[in-house]
């Protein structure tokens, strides 16, 4: 991958000296391949980007996100959320419920929120390390 950025970088660099210097020889980069490469990156996704295109990107997932994703729902951070990331992985969003040790206070909180939260198989892409707590996210 790297020789071929190297080449694709000679080659604009060749093409723009050309327009510098003011010469009118035209180059139809699609004879040399060069536009075939460019649309074959494109069409590549990571795991992480197929992810947060998913229900994932919209809702913090119980099984994958990191506990500074519950900051914004008031009273999670940081003690329920904890609670919720200890005892991941969930099957399905109501499992959330029957963490053992919850106040009525928490069971109130959770229930509230229900809807802005999905369950997704847990990704290593995600969970790299099994830090949950501290994934380096400053």
């Amino acid at each position: 991958m790297r020789r071929a950025v190297g080449l694709l970088a000679v080659l604009v660099l060749f093409l723009s000296c050309f327009g510098f210097v003011g010469s009118a020889a035209a180059i139809n980069l699609s004879e040399i391949g060069v536009q075939s490469t460019l649309l074959a990156a494109a069409d590549r996704v990571n795991p992480a980007d197929a992810k947060l295109d998913s229900e994932f990107g919209q809702k913090v997932d119980l099984n994958n996100s990191h506990v500074r994703k519950f900051r914004k729902f008031p009273g999670f951070y940081p003690n329920l959320a904890s609670k919720i990331v200890k005892n991941a992985p969930y099957e399905k969003v109501e499992d959330v419920l029957e963490i053992p040790g919850l106040s009525d206070r928490q069971k109130e909180l959770l229930q509230a929120n229900l809807e802005n939260f999905t369950v997704t198989e847990t990704a290593d892409v995600f969970t790299e390390g099994g830090d949950r707590f501290n994934p380096g996210v400053y």
